[in-house]
């Protein structure tokens, strides 16, 4: 009989896994670490820039796997990448569920909706009051867990009321933040930057290269003031696993807009990375009053 290297390895494999759990084999898969290594509060950038410049900002920083362990002011956190998505936010959270973890925040940035009344610029933050789950994701939680989420609001998916043809979900539903940790994080940034500061419903899409201006004012008829790509499942797993969530997004360009769109023009606004500094300074100012909701 000849033995591979293949088979060599798999029993050594098959050997270790005898020795951990299920949920410790799924962490160690997605994060490279031991659940073990993650402290209550989590820091959870998408994209790698917020991630750099919130690890930049880490005191007493240690790496494990795919974690940043550190202080940011005199409050122990990790920094965890989520990436760009849904479905990123769903493996996160998947494997965050088997951790200490309490509390969740959302570090990054959002497209901007200018709504009649109101006009938005590049460099506003937004502290979502709400998300509706306009992505592919979400669905699938609530199906699997409708007895715990039937009590949901939704409104008509409001793209219904720009083509006739029936495709996604007709309920768009809404899922809130932990309104303790979403107001800590709001009193704080009303303190610091009042003049900056947004508050209001987001859209969460899975569909970035579809932003269109039909799109943009179907949502702004509901009322909502930005879009993202991860919030309304955050928002939703952190009810459905006992975590505190919340998200702190700065606007990175405005959707429909001929100067800031991404899609429409090529120019920077200069207030683009002042705005994501000013996300983490408001996190990190409000992570002492955050410890004692832990």
């Amino acid at each position: 009989m000849i033995i591979t290297v293949e088979k060599i390895k798999s029993g050594l494999f098959n050997l270790g896994l005898k020795f951990i759990s299920i949920e410790e084999k799924l962490f160690r898969m997605f994060l490279e670490t031991s659940p073990t290594k993650v402290n209550e509060i989590v820091i959870l950038p998408a994209v790698k820039l917020v991630m750099e410049k919130v690890v930049k900002r880490l005191k007493n920083k240690t790496k494990h796997g795919n974690v940043y362990n550190g202080k940011l002011g005199d409050v122990e956190v990790s920094v965890i990448q989520s990436l760009i998505g849904t479905p990123y936010i769903a493996e996160k959270l998947e494997c965050l569920k088997f951790t200490k973890c309490k509390v969740i925040i959302r570090t990054d940035f959002c497209g901007g909706l200018n709504l009649p009344s109101r006009s938005i610029e590049p460099g506003k933050i937004i502290i979502p009051e709400s998300a509706f789950c306009g992505d592919g994701v979400s669905p699938y939680y609530i199906l699997k867990y409708y007895e715990e989420l039937k009590n949901l609001e939704f409104i008509k998916n409001p793209i219904e009321g720009i083509s006739k043809i029936k495709a996604g979900n007709e309920r768009i539903y809404k899922i809130s933040p932990s309104n303790e940790l979403n107001e800590i994080l709001l009193n704080t940034a009303r303190s610091l930057y009042s003049n900056k500061i947004l508050t209001g419903p987001i859209w969460t899409t899975g569909a970035l290269f579809l932003e269109t201006d039909d799109v943009a004012k179907s949502w702004i008829k509901e009322g909502i003031i930005g879009v993202d790509m991860e919030s309304s499942l955050l928002f939703l797993l952190g009810q459905l696993f006992n975590i505190k969530t919340a998200s702190v997004i700065s606007v990175s360009d405005v959707v429909g807009h001929e100067k800031y769109d991404i899609f429409k023009s090529n120019y920077i606004h200069p207030e683009i990375f002042t705005g994501i500094d000013r996300v983490i300074d408001i996190v990190i100012r409000s992570l002492q009053k955050i410890k004692n909701i832990l």
